[in-house]
């Protein structure tokens, strides 16, 4: 199976609702995707958003990256010697991340059709199925309850608030939704590196006094700030997640070496595709320490990639998959079927992506 051309498209899709975090909003999921084709008639279907303030990839350096080096590295070369194509894709221009993430999930969807397997099961198969949490938009308190409630009322038991613009205003933010939906739902907090080392050490041990409950802090501080991370790891009750703060197997290794958080979140786009979490997976087995996986704001595709991974692995414990259901349309065909909280995978080889309404 030889790769003779990459295409480069576009999807627009709505939110049902404004994504709010601590460091954006958005209106609409707006992905690159990209079309591998073979000399076989497969193809190979991948994804990525510009998510400039994440991982500083915009959609033109995305485009620029692919159409002035990826394809000119890897057109050409056979599904085959899949190692040989990683190694090119990574190493053929610095950085990119989803970029080469975009790639990196488009060539694993021809592995699998290549080889007649559901991706998963080339993997690793650990399951088929995954139950995902929802994510609650940072907003006032009140408004947040009433969207926990919603949240609720479609059969989550785990929501992600997004905290991290104001650590007073997060506690009011999380009392309120606490008291709205009570006890029996799992509830998690995203700060977004919103919060200094001390203020977050600060505002944590008031809802481990108030009771709160909350499972897990995800990237309480800057991401750079590894010292800040350790720190509040060490000085908290409540679980600390490491998101922005791991891109490469290396930064894994560094969060893994110093236990400077409990867990780690694997995201393909920073991850730049498969062929590296799979690394942060292996790194995080060695250390006995469990992951999670989670998105942007992606569509389906990259997404369902992230789905065939997390059933591949038992490391991936925490699943946090909900950008499709965030969309108020769906323009891909075949791939992961996403029925609010729960995601399941189809036996169709690759990602069971059959086309795209573009």
């Amino acid at each position: 199976m030889k790769i003779t051309d990459i295409k480069i498209k576009r999807i627009s899709v709505p939110l049902r609702t404004p994504f709010k975090t601590a460091l954006r909003t958005v209106h609409s999921v707006e992905d690159v995707i990209v079309e591998i084709h073979t000399d076989t008639g497969n193809i190979g279907f991948g994804e990525a958003p510009p998510t400039g303030v994440i991982t500083g990839d915009t959609t033109g350096a995305i485009i620029g990256a692919i159409e002035d080096h990826i394809k000119k590295a890897i057109v050409g070369m056979q599904i085959e010697n899949f190692e040989d194509l990683m190694l090119k894709l990574q190493n053929c221009v610095l950085k990119n991340t989803s970029a080469k993430a975009a790639v990196d999930i488009a060539l694993y969807d021809l592995y699998g059709q290549l080889y007649g397997a559901p991706l998963y099961k080339l993997l690793g198969g650990h399951r088929s199925e995954i139950v995902t949490d929802i994510t609650i938009s940072v907003n006032d308190p009140e408004e947040m309850a009433k969207d926990s409630l919603d949240a609720i009322s479609r059969g989550y038991g785990t929501l992600k608030i997004k905290v991290g613009k104001d650590s007073a205003r997060d506690m009011e933010r999380m009392k309120a939704i606490r008291r709205a939906v009570g006890y029996d739902v799992n509830l998690r907090i995203d700060a977004n590196q919103g919060w200094k080392p001390k203020e977050a050490v600060n505002v944590l041990r008031k809802m481990e006094d108030a009771g709160l409950q909350i499972e897990f802090v995800e990237q309480p501080v800057s991401a750079h700030d590894i010292d800040g991370l350790k720190f509040v790891t060490d000085n908290v009750s409540t679980l600390v997640l490491a998101d922005e703060s791991v891109f490469s197997p290396m930064d894994a290794l560094n969060i893994l070496q110093r236990r400077a958080a409990d867990f780690v979140n694997i995201k393909l786009m920073k991850t730049g595709g498969i062929y590296n979490a799979l690394k942060i997976c292996s790194l995080a087995e060695m250390y006995g320490v469990e992951c999670m996986i989670g998105c942007m704001l992606e569509a389906k595709v990259s997404v369902t990639a992230a789905v065939h991974l997390a059933c591949a692995k038992s490391i991936i414990t925490k699943i946090d998959l909900d950008g499709p259901v965030l969309c108020s349309e769906d323009p891909v065909n075949g791939g992961a079927v996403f029925n609010e909280s729960k995601i399941i995978l189809t036996d169709t080889p690759g990602l069971g992506i059959k086309s795209i309404n573009y």
